[in-house]
């Protein structure tokens, strides 16, 4: 063991009780993850019942990462008929939302904490033909158990910020441990040549998944019913966010015209679930009528509707005249504003756009985008869109475009998986997508 991994690896044992007592304490409101603890350690999942054939096993980390999976998933299906899945989480929104991806014959885990001993018999109980992590899951002591296993250790949908490339170049001996044994699937060019001189041993440019995430038909039959109920303008901020006690719900309530607030029904939805509760107590404290999703539709009187439910983004989207995408505002790196685009929604962006940078760019040369410095910038470009019912349908018109043009990620790196499990179609190098500027 290297003299970094063996700190890093100590720093790690270091930290186990306070990560435990996190994650004890996050079981107060979200249950799950309060269940199946041994494994976080390796040990209590039950094996893929593959009939002798080992599985794909990927990993994607929260709700995010496992939804951009489920066309990857299906791509891989088509190919390969007979594969069994292994898919292992970190959150439990993710966990909650991968089960709807299995069938009979796979199985679902906690991905364990990056402790060799953890790994080591994870990967003996499961054996996965190959290795696949989401985006930006990469891990020491995991690179390495997989290497020592003989397991061939994929990151798709790759992406790696400016920010987080500076931070990994901080410490290049950890680095060289954890990418050196990685092929990533990177979404741009820009995302590749980080990917490259971090240390990944090959990277391909193959675009980004969550372009071919098709928005659920009866989610936007339920979004149409939704708006009918509101009898009014809806305008929605999606996927608002805090960081060190500063919220983004605050920026926008401070900044907020009151005509708005009265012409408009605002939806608002905060990007994770342990928020709903205090959101709700900010908007009620600001002097909002607030009504919430898990207690009925928005009747006249309700000023704000809280989006207390998880994986209903896509009605959402299609109730909203336009919307706000939160992570924005505050330095996150902004979510994900593709799902908005693939529902004909049209989006306002803030500035802090890292996580998502080439897609934000190209969406709004498209003209399905605008971007705001500010919180009271963010509420005068949703205006405007009211006010100009055309260009609100023109814009709504090129998310919808937009989204469609850049699809085809899932089959390029379902094949790119493929060739990597040894018995696929004979090794082709990878085409690069139409427009990989728009990736991120």
């Amino acid at each position: 063991m290297t003299a970094a991994r063996l700190v890093y690896t100590l720093l790690w044992r270091l930290a186990l009780p306070l990560v435990l007592l996190r994650l004890w304490w996050r079981g107060r409101r979200e249950p799950l993850y309060r269940r199946f603890i041994g494994e976080r350690f390796g040990a209590g999942a039950a094996p893929v019942d593959a009939g002798g054939a080992r599985p794909v096993w990927i990993h994607a980390v929260s709700l995010g990462e496992t939804r951009a999976a489920a066309p990857l998933i299906a791509a891989l299906r088509e190919q390969r008929p007979g594969m069994r899945l292994l898919l292992t989480h970190t959150t439990a929104t993710g966990r909650e939302a991968g089960a709807a991806l299995l069938r009979p014959g796979d199985a679902q885990a906690w991905l364990p904490y990056d402790l060799p001993g953890a790994l080591r018999r994870f990967l003996r109980r499961f054996q996965p033909a190959v290795a696949v992590l989401m985006e930006t899951e990469v891990w020491p002591n995991l690179t390495v158990a997989c290497r020592d296993a003989g397991i061939p250790l994929l990151l798709v949908n790759a992406r790696l910020s400016a920010r987080s490339a500076a931070r990994w170049a901080r410490w290049p001996a950890l680095a060289a441990v954890a990418w050196g044994g990685i092929e990533a699937a990177a979404q741009t060019a820009a995302d590749g040549e980080r990917l490259e001189r971090i240390g990944a041993a090959r990277v391909d440019v193959l675009g980004n998944l969550k372009f071919d995430m098709t928005p659920d038909p009866a989610l936007l039959v339920l979004g149409a019913q939704w708006k009918q109920a509101a009898a009014r303008p809806v305008l929605l901020l999606a996927s608002t966010r805090e960081q060190a006690g500063v919220a983004e719900e605050d920026l926008l309530l401070r900044a907020l015209p009151p005509e708005l607030a009265r012409r408009a029904l605002l939806v608002w939805v905060p990007r994770h679930p342990q928020r709903f509760d205090a959101v709700a107590q900010r908007l009620a404290a600001a002097g909002f009528r607030v009504q919430r999703r898990s207690r009925g539709l928005p009747d006249a009187g309700v000023a704000v509707w809280l989006g207390d439910s998880v994986g209903e983004m896509a009605a959402y989207y299609a109730m909203a005249d336009a919307a706000f995408i939160g992570g924005s505002l505050l330095p996150l790196g902004g979510q994900n504003l593709i799902e908005a685009c693939a529902c004909g929604c049209p989006v306002v962006l803030g500035p802090s756009q890292f996580n998502f940078a080439a897609a934000a760019q190209a969406a709004v040369a498209a003209g399905a985008a605008v971007t705001a410095d500010s919180a009271r910038q963010v509420w005068q470009a949703l205006s405007a869109w009211l006010d100009d019912p055309p260009a609100r349908q023109a814009a709504a018109g090129n998310a919808v475009e937009f989204a469609a043009a850049h699809r085809g990620a899932a089959r390029r790196q379902a094949d790119w998986i493929v060739r990597r499990l040894g018995d696929g179609p004979a090794a082709q190098p990878p085409s690069r997508p139409d427009r990989p500027a728009a990736g991120q």
